[in-house]
């Protein structure tokens, strides 16, 4: 049985290893009874080979029936098309959005307008967000809390990936922070200027 859903598009987000995956994952399954995990990975080594198999069986085990799309770069066109799909019949779920977002800089780093088409690409997926129908759960990663990247692009990237989730937590009706396996739910609790 699933819950009647109340508000998507919704944001987790939190730090490596916080267990905000876990946690869309679960969340998903109340939205609905299967759906569509969309994964933004790219496998550059074996290491991250193992790592995206890994997550793959563990799908596949969860008793949730998922069908996985990759995407490491056209999320917001995907994401229109499964709109339309899924609208009455399941959630979309995309992990994660900062590797989505790391590959869109990437595909254009030496260009001298980097930081702009990058943007453009957000701007894309925010409109991609906004029109989706259905139930959607986003996961990102908080990656400003630490120490500053040592190098130009690495703190353009944490610039973007910021101002991403900014705007992003703007358009959905939820957003959670997990922390140590824990989520909190912020958007509720957002403190507001009268």
């Amino acid at each position: 049985m699933t819950d009647p859903i109340v508000q998507s598009p919704i944001l987790v987000t939190g730090g490596a290893r916080s267990g905000k995956s876990s946690f869309a994952e679960q969340l998903s399954a109340r939205l609905a009874d299967g759906g569509t995990y969309i994964a933004t990975a790219q496998i550059w080594d074996e290491e991250m080979r193992e790592r995206v198999g890994l997550h793959r069986r563990q799908r596949e085990v969860s008793g949730f029936a998922w069908t996985t799309l990759e995407e490491p770069l056209e999320l917001p066109a995907l994401l229109r098309t499964c709109s339309a799909k899924e609208a009455h019949s399941g959630v979309v779920l995309v992990d994660c959005l900062t590797l989505w977002l790391s590959n869109c800089l990437l595909r254009v780093e030496g260009q001298a307008d980097a930081a702009s088409l990058t943007s453009a690409a957000v701007d894309e997926l925010v409109r991609a967000v906004q029109a989706h129908e259905g139930p959607l759960v986003l996961v990102t990663n908080e990656v400003g809390s630490g120490i500053v990247p040592e190098y130009p692009l690495g703190r353009l990237y944490r610039d973007l990936a910021g101002r991403m989730n900014q705007r992003l937590a703007s358009v959905c009706g939820q957003v959670f922070l997990v922390t140590a396996g824990i989520p909190v739910e912020l958007k509720s609790r957002a403190f507001r200027f009268e």
